[in-house]
């Protein structure tokens, strides 16, 4: 740990699962655990970060700040979570065994977040190779040093593209039918099996969660909505795929959080929880929400529809909602308008210049 760390002192140690099947903990009795956070710099695992430091939690983050957006958007992520109170950084690689067992038996955590990723649906096509090392192979270096370091808790972020083109609608937890149309959902399904292994022959309590399309601030600048309130703000014209019937289950990136920190709080050997809006909203209805939100008219060119998409997803989250107390509250209009509030603010626009490449390594308090 390096000189001059302060951490909050009221940090509790868990007893093992044992035979407790399904349990809920409630948070505010002043369980306060040690978690280790992969992606903590990222857009969902930034908003993550801050909750668990606010829930005053004691977190170390691993990230490797990858070059598919610019890493200085990654820091600022990190910055803004610094408010919420003081963590460890460690700029490594999940895939790097060494480095990672290094952080394990160093930090001791109970239990790991893991949302790092190697993101992006069309992008995996492009280098299946790629995804498949860092999302498999990472989140085997993870389960491992879990099960060698005897971490009581796994929590892994999964997708909804898991679902793929199933006809099931709305998505439910218990359909086996789950036809991944991407690499990077097969990683994401191979990880959930993994993660079923590990709970199966090793005890490791493991969660995972299929995350619903979430937007709001410090959202990535390749995903849609932040594109396109990029693009109408500044009189640019929208590119489209499809005639605009296709709809997302649009979840605010506080209520996947909230669904996050609530599985923290979940005892189980093994589980999968939709985390979504259960609501729908078609691409067309999409940009008229955001023409409203930012009073102009979109201009649109449309592109044809990519075979790695599905036509919609629909999160069925009664299971969610009667096992964890998941309970989305952001209406769409309302999240658009936080979203649209944050990009305002001086500075939040992508850069239009690329960022020098980052030189520093190792554990960083932040």
């Amino acid at each position: 740990m390096p000189n001059g760390a302060s951490f909050i002192s009221r940090i509790q140690p868990n007893p093992r699962i044992g035979s407790v099947k399904h349990r809920w903990i409630d948070p505010s009795v002043g369980d306060f655990m040690k978690i280790l956070l992969t992606g903590g710099a990222g857009f969902i695992g930034s908003h993550v970060l801050e909750r668990l430091l606010r829930d005053r939690h004691q977190v170390e983050v691993i990230d490797n700040l990858c070059d598919f957006y610019s890493p200085a958007l990654k820091l600022r992520n990190l910055a803004d979570a610094r408010v919420a109170g003081e963590f460890v950084f460690h700029h490594i690689d999940i895939c790097d065994g060494s480095s990672v067992r290094a952080v394990f038996a160093a930090f001791k955590p109970e239990i790991v977040v893991h949302v790092a990723a190697e993101a992006g649906l069309r992008r995996s096509l492009l280098d299946p190779l790629r995804y498949e090392s860092t999302n498999v192979q990472g989140t085997l270096t993870l389960l491992e040093a879990c099960k060698d370091l005897s971490v009581r808790k796994f929590i892994f972020a999964s997708s909804s593209s898991v679902y793929g083109s199933t006809n099931q609608i709305p998505f439910r937890e218990e359909d086996e039918r789950l036809y991944p149309l991407s690499p990077y959902a097969a990683t994401k399904l191979a990880c959930e099996k993994l993660c079923y292994v590990y709970a199966h022959n090793y005890n490791l309590s493991s969660i995972c969660l299929r995350l619903f399309t979430v937007y709001g601030p410090r959202q990535r600048p390749d995903l849609a909505i932040r594109k396109f309130l990029e693009q109408m703000e500044a009189g640019a014209r929208l590119t489209i795929f499809g005639d605009g019937s296709s709809s997302r289950d649009y979840t605010f990136v506080d209520d996947v959080v909230d669904g996050i920190c609530k599985a923290v709080h979940y005892e189980s050997n093994f589980d999968i929880f939709n985390l979504g809006n259960a609501r729908p909203i078609s691409l067309a209805d999409v940009i008229a929400v955001i023409e409203d939100a930012v009073g102009k008219k979109a201009s649109i060119r449309t592109r044809a529809w990519h075979a790695s998409e599905a036509h919609m997803t629909f999160a069925c989250i009664d299971k969610a909602r009667k096992l964890l107390g998941y309970n989305p509250q952001t209406p769409f209009n309302e999240g658009i308008r936080r979203s649209l509030v944050w990009l305002r603010q001086a500075g939040r626009f992508v850069p239009s210049k690329p960022q020098p490449p980052l030189q520093d390594r190792g554990a960083t308090i932040i």
